[in-house]
């Protein structure tokens, strides 16, 4: 059995994320002693350390002194540091104390260490920026495959819940932005919003103030169901912190929006992806966001046409339409065309923020039912679900048809999974391919 110290801290100011990672990744050491030092900061997470069942050591300082201290009194054989104040040479100098000790650390920007074992989990996490910046016996563990995911997510992944709500917003622990409320007086007052947060909120009690008298709006604090509030919501509204692993392991469509430098990666990462990302908060910017377009085919320009086509003709998509032929631009045009003396079938491309982010269709439409497909910008990721939330909202709030039906091929997995989350269920098999039904009364 080993003797392992964590090395983190949590307040109002700080925020409550290293602790959370930390508990999780002691849960890796089953049969070993865990301590964690940490100081008595406002608005700490030490009592949530303590449920958890492990010791917790108040230290009055984050001077180096008191540490090694601490270490030489604990017998221990392995430090783990997440600790943004805590640098390269304060790592080398405990080492120098200390030669047999083995240092973790957890990095998230790219900073310079002396350490055993380098800990990058976020999805953004590039293992070559670390070349230079630690030893060259440095054990690198960067990338999704180490993220840092707390057993409810695992479990909650395999269960398909009810959207009951629009909205989940989870600005951080503390939000020491304090966007919450800012971002509470934008969105529809019509529309259902989980918002999670913790005691460590210094505004808090503002917070319990402005929610009291609107039904529409649940406040979870120090909740122990995120997971399963995030498989709820429609879309899940976050910081680009290791919350965006959480929320991409589950499939949830979200809008990430920057709050501190030390996001600066993911945001990177999330906006070269194509994914919704702030770089700062704005109600004219977050808006934008939120405003959903569905242009029809017939009203497109000819650029509007021709980049529709551009996309269906991609392999990437064609491979899995009943016919993958490339169409050429003068059927496309010629198809358009008669789709204004076709009443059982629309197409519309679909644009957020004026950007097109993919397309959706109804055809076969009776005052029964519709056949619907989608296909997404092919450039852009993480906006299957908004396409599928307009295919629902059109298909029963303007056709008013009782259900929905797609075929899709059985190894199309990607889609059948978004199928699922919108309560999709498979009614009929022909050949290899699989027939879904969602009806009203379970949209």
């Amino acid at each position: 059995m080993k003797n392992i110290l964590f090395r983190a801290d949590s307040s109002s100011t700080i925020g409550t994320g290293h602790i959370m990672r930390d508990l999780v990744l002691a849960q890796q050491y089953p049969n070993n002693k865990i301590y964690f030092a940490t100081q008595e900061l406002e608005g700490n997470l030490n009592s949530k350390i303590k449920e958890s069942g492990y010791e917790v050591v108040n230290l009055n300082s984050n001077d180096i002194d008191e540490l090694d201290s601490l270490i030489k009194k604990l017998n221990i054989d392995l430090l783990i540091i997440d600790h943004y104040e805590i640098n390269y040479e304060y790592e080398k100098e405990l080492k120098i104390k200390n030669s047999t000790l083995k240092i973790m650390v957890l990095d998230d920007t790219y900073e310079k260490h002396y350490c055993d074992i380098l800990l990058n989990h976020n999805i953004s996490a590039d293992e070559s920026k670390y070349k230079d910046l630690v030893p060259y016996d440095c054990e690198l563990r960067c990338g999704s495959k180490y993220t840092l995911l707390r057993e409810e997510f695992l479990k909650e992944k395999e269960i398909q819940r009810e959207k009951i709500y629009d909205f989940f917003i989870a600005m951080g622990g503390a939000d020491t932005a304090n966007l919450n409320i800012k971002i509470l007086e934008i969105l529809p007052k019509d529309k259902r919003v989980a918002l999670v947060t913790t005691n460590a909120n210094r505004n808090l009690k503002d917070l319990k103030e402005y929610v009291k008298d609107k039904t529409n709006i649940t406040l979870f604090i120090n909740s122990n169901e995120v997971a399963k509030l995030i498989n709820q919501s429609k879309l899940a509204i976050i910081t680009p912190s290791v919350t965006v692993n959480e929320v991409y392991f589950l499939d949830t469509p979200f809008i990430a929006i920057k709050t501190a430098d030390n996001q600066e990666d993911i945001y990177n990462y999330l906006k070269e992806k194509g994914y919704q990302v702030l770089s700062k908060f704005s109600e004219e910017a977050f808006n934008n966001l939120l405003t959903i377009e569905l242009l029809n085919f017939t009203q497109l320009s000819l650029d509007e046409k021709k980049l529709v086509l551009k996309w269906r003709n991609d392999e990437r998509i064609r491979n899995w339409m009943f016919s993958t032929s490339i169409i050429s631009l003068e059927n496309h045009l010629n198809y358009i065309d008669s789709l204004s003396l076709k009443k059982d079938r629309v197409y519309f491309l679909v644009k957020q923020n004026s950007l097109p982010i993919g397309v959706i269709d109804f055809t076969e439409i009776t005052t029964l039912s519709a056949h619907i497909g989608l296909y997404s910008n092919p450039d852009i990721k993480g906006v299957g679900s908004l396409l599928m939330k307009e295919i629902v909202n059109y298909g029963f709030e303007k056709l008013k048809v009782k259900k929905l039906i797609s075929e899709v091929f059985e190894t199309n997995i990607k889609a059948i999974k978004l199928y699922e989350r919108f309560n999709f269920m498979v009614i009929e098999k022909k050949k290899d391919l699989l027939i879904m039904e969602l009806n009203y009364e379970n949209r």
